[in-house]
């Protein structure tokens, strides 16, 4: 047995910790079966001496188990060591560190600084401070924050690898310090500089372009801790010593780009102003650090018909443009970004809308690589204007998130599919840049609390996202209003509006998936005020009937269904539907908060609340006999998959629900909040065929018509570009957007079969479900306990399982076509045996059209004998191009019978020619 992967706070031995009382997490690793951990010691030193030593505890505990020693210092370097015992009689040891920062924002010693340059001066300002090293140096910390977006350079180099530091929160509650480890510091002469960009404080933003959202002066905080060899320290701060300038930075903004001029000299050194900014509101960094975690090469020059030189990076991504050239002095080189060339070939920037997304890099006639410094961009294309010559060798493509472990792998036999789940993780990729924004690309790229609450379980198993959801959700509670509820955006920059259903909801919903995800109690404790809050606002907005029904709602935002002609884009689903489904969701996971944080009056309260809405939901939207009374496909779903609807109405609006399907040809017209869980509503309710036909289709509106159409991310809408080529033209039309992208989490928990049956998967449910299309599957998850395995295969009259399960887990385990399930414990395990089951799509299925059918003489022949007042019906040959669901949906029982031996003859019939 081995100790690997030990975390603190979900970090490999971190730096800057500001939790005074972080959690320890291992894994326990053996090539036997069934190891279980035992017992643990968990050893914390500091300078030698033991600070908190948590003895030997019979547990089997091995995640976020919460340090309970002396109070930590700040700045001060912990050692960890943990001991672990098994039921095999093994024993192993890991090692570790953390450091602590600050700890609390007001131990900043420095003063804010900032300029007085002119309102119009749109270059970035360098705060500059020379100083003397006369001692030899043990130790460089660096602690740093910003009004804008900042990087430090030490002797000209940049100091660590993040980027727009110290990200985007509520600055008028909240800022996050960096904490750096420095080793540029050279005895003699040093030059620390600080340069600033606007950033998400007073950089234009939001839908009307508008700067200084926060403030309208960036202004940085900054001290250099330098302990000396003879045990000696100083510190170098921010004060009224510093000077300023500008450099070659001459204009940063997010949605605009960024001009480098290298041309540019700067002589004109001016003091510092000294300005203030709570530092009781400033905390460490609570979430992974934005950096650049690949690079891709250009693949592709291409010269469109209209004559532009343009770069095809072959995936549509966010980040920027690393150009490596030697110019003339003072040429300019301009790159645009795009995400789409038209149907002609040419450029295509209009998803953009007014971010003009646009870099500019002047050349001072030597060898130089440029790249941006307080700009990203969403982007597959790049124009480029003022080289003659263009290397492909010249350009990369350096793609910009916050650094998450990715978890989740999975892999089918379906090319498209694999297509697919490439693009929803790409799409993770480009939206999780320090908040979970919308798009990456256009003059929007906000928090919308909608989008990240549906898509929060599918990111939960590509990604391992617990703190940088944590580090969300802390701003999201901070922006929460008794009055107005939870904002759609976070940080709200929006302005106040009042809460909205779904939207809203992320208060309630996210906390409640990472606590399922990693067994997180503490995100729980966290968030309970805020979860409370929302349930409690809308609560006081209900009526005498107990039910939400005021107010604006987004419904069922881009749902397919709406009325023709209707330039509303909240679906056919009645909105009060969806916010009351959402609102009895919502309240049941409060209930169960309250459970797991022993908080009993609660759990009464909101159980006895619960009970009610329910009650009050089927007296006002389902009738007597069982009619929705909005019976499209979010409307069944929300009351099935939410279990609102009464267990005696329960069988109708399950065949409502695949009525509504067949008439739409097997294809889904669900926005944002049905999609997520409509092929589940169908798994779940012995409808998983269904679930898998319409999530391989292939034509609009279907997750793989964006593949087909060659998307690299998952699209804002189903038809975002047409069938012809064209755009949408709503002028609401991403590409790079992760809601419909949560169709992942029914991959990995139905396909693949990977579920928990306790928080953080400290139980695993493995129960892997066969589509036709699909004829093997292999999906992994490292979970807080290690990795899991779901593989199988289904071919050649033989279905094989491999199965891994982690050391101080167990797993149930379900093979596909077995009646009683497996109590594994660790380790891995191989299943093969015998099956008829065929996986191949079928020619003929209920979406072929009665003249496909038709055409087949073994139909024919089949009709005539069961059927032939169906043959000689003098109407028939106006149902030929209706598919046989659609004519099956207004058909007696029996003739549903029949079709299904009609295609299955024919099927088989296929099988022998």
């Amino acid at each position: 047995m081995e100790l690997k992967d030990l975390k603190v706070e979900y970090q490999e031995n971190p730096l800057g910790l500001d939790i005074k009382k972080p959690r320890f997490s291992w894994k326990l690793v053996s090539k036997e079966k069934d190891i279980l951990q035992t017992a643990y010691r968990i050893l914390v030193i500091k300078d030698g001496e033991s600070v908190w030593d948590s003895g030997e505890k019979d547990c089997s505990s091995s995640v976020l188990i919460e340090y309970n020693g002396q109070e930590l210092e700040p700045c001060t370097l912990y050692q960890v060591q943990v001991e672990v015992w098994d039921n095999k009689g093994h024993k192993a040891i890991a090692s570790g560190s953390f450091e602590t920062g600050l700890l609390k924002g007001t131990n900043f010693c420095a003063d804010w600084i900032t300029h007085d340059y002119p309102a119009d001066e749109t270059a970035c300002p360098v705060f500059t401070k020379e100083f003397k090293v006369e001692k030899e140096i043990s130790k460089v910390r660096m602690y740093a924050t910003a009004l804008g977006v900042y990087e430090i350079k030490l002797n000209g180099e940049k100091v660590g690898e993040t980027y727009f530091a110290p990200g985007w929160t509520n600055y008028y509650k909240r800022l996050q310090y960096q904490t750096y480890q420095a080793d540029g510091i050279l005895p003699g002469e040093n030059k620390l500089e600080i340069t600033v960009g606007n950033g998400w404080y007073k950089g234009i933003f939001g839908f009307t372009c508008t700067p200084n959202h926060y403030g309208n002066r960036v202004a940085v905080l900054a001290e250099v801790h330098i302990t000396y060899c003879d045990g000696s320290t100083e510190i170098i701060k921010t004060d009224d010593n510093w000077m300023v300038t500008t450099g070659i930075i001459r204009s940063s903004e997010i949605y605009m780009g960024e001009t480098i001029d290298t041309c540019y000299k700067e002589e004109n050194l001016s003091r510092v102003v000294l300005t203030t900014f709570g530092k009781e509101r400033i905390v460490g960094q609570e979430s992974e650090a934005v950096r650049i975690t690949k690079r891709l090469p250009a693949k592709e020059l291409i010269i469109t018909p209209k004559g532009e030189k343009v770069i095809d990076f072959h995936q549509n991504l966010t980040g920027f443009v690393e150009l490596k050239v030697t110019g003339k002095p003072g040429q300019k080189i301009t790159i645009r970004h795009a995400e789409v060339l038209d149907k002609d070939g040419n450029f295509y920037p209009d998803t953009l809308r007014q971010a003009i997304s646009i870099d500019q890099f002047i050349c001072n006639g030597e060898e130089q690589t440029f790249l941006p410094h307080f700009t990203f961009h969403g982007f597959r294309y790049i124009a480029i204007e003022g080289l003659e010559e263009i290397s492909l060798e010249s350009f990369t493509a350096c793609v910009l998130h916050t650094q998450m472990e990715e978890t989740g792998t999975f892999i089918s036999s379906n090319p498209l599919v694999n297509q697919l789940q490439s693009n929803i993780l790409w799409s993770q990729r480009g939206n999780f840049l320090d908040i979970p924004t919308d798009c990456p690309q256009r003059d929007e790229r906000l928090g919308w609390t909608g989008d990240a609450q549906v898509f929060a379980g599918t990111a939960a198993y590509n990604m391992n996202v617990a703190s940088f959801f944590s580090k969300w959700l802390h701003d999201l509670a901070s922006e929460q209003t008794e009055e107005f509820g939870v904002p759609h955006v976070v940080p709200n920059i929006l302005g106040n509006q009042d809460g909205a259903a779904a939207w809203s909801d992320a208060a309630v919903i996210i906390p409640w998936v990472m606590y399922e995800t990693y067994g997180d109690v503490r995100i729980l404790e966290e968030q309970f005020e805020s979860m409370k809050g929302w349930i409690n606002y809308i609560t006081a907005r209900c009526e005498t009937n107990g039910l939400w029904q005021t107010g604006f709602q987004y419904g069922d935002w881009l749902g397919l269904d709406k009325e023709e002609g209707s330039t509303e884009r909240t679906g056919a689903t009645d909105k009060y539907l969806v916010a009351n489904a959402y609102y009895a969701y919502s309240t049941n996971i409060v209930r169960k908060t309250a459970e797991v944080l022993n908080k009993l009056e609660d759990v009464q309260k909101y159980d006895q609340l619960y009970q009610k809405i329910k009650r009050a939901i089927n007296e006002e939207y389902i009738t007597a006999a069982g009619r929705m009374v909005s019976e499209t496909q979010t409307g069944c779903v929300l009351a099935l998959h939410f279990d609102l609807a009464e267990e005696k109405y329960r069988k109708r609006i399950l065949k409502s629900l695949e009525t509504n399907i067949t008439n739409h040809k097997n294809h889904l017209t669900t926005g944002f909040v049905g999609t997520p869980y409509l092929c589940h509503t169908l798994s779940e309710n012995n409808l998983h065929d269904l679930a898998g036909a319409l999530f391989l289709k292939e034509d609009y509106p279907s997750w793989l018509y964006a593949v087909k159409k060659g998307a690299t991310t998952i699209w804002e809408r189903w038809n975002s570009i047409l069938p012809n080529g064209d755009f949408d033209t709503s002028g609401m039309n991403s590409l790079n957007h992760y809601a419909y992208g949560s169709i992942g989490e029914w991959m990995y928990r139905k396909l693949a079969g990977i579920n928990q049956l306790e928080p953080g998967y400290k139980k695993i449910l493995i129960k892997p479900e066969f589509i036709k299309g699909i004829h093997s599957v292999e999906a992994t998850f490292n979970s807080m306990y290690g990795v899991i395995k779901s593989a199988w295969t289904c071919k050649d009259k033989k279905i094989k399982v491999d199965v891994e399960i982690p050391a101080n887990t167990t797993a149930l385990l379900y093979l596909p076509e077995k009646e009683k399930p497996l109590e594994l414990g660790s380790g891995s395990y191989q299943f093969e045996y015998e099956t008829e089951t065929n996986l191949e799509r079928d020619r003929f299925t209920m979406d072929s059209t009665l003249k496909e059918i038709f055409d087949e003489p073994v139909a024919i022949q089949i009709l005539n004998q069961y059927a032939p007042e169906m043959m000689n019906h003098p109407m028939i040959e106006f149902a030929y191009q209706l598919s046989i669901s659609e004519i099956l949906a207004t058909a007696p029982g029996e003739t549903e019978t029949l079709f299904k031996m009609v295609i299955d003859a024919l099927n088989r019939t296929e099988i022998l020619i």
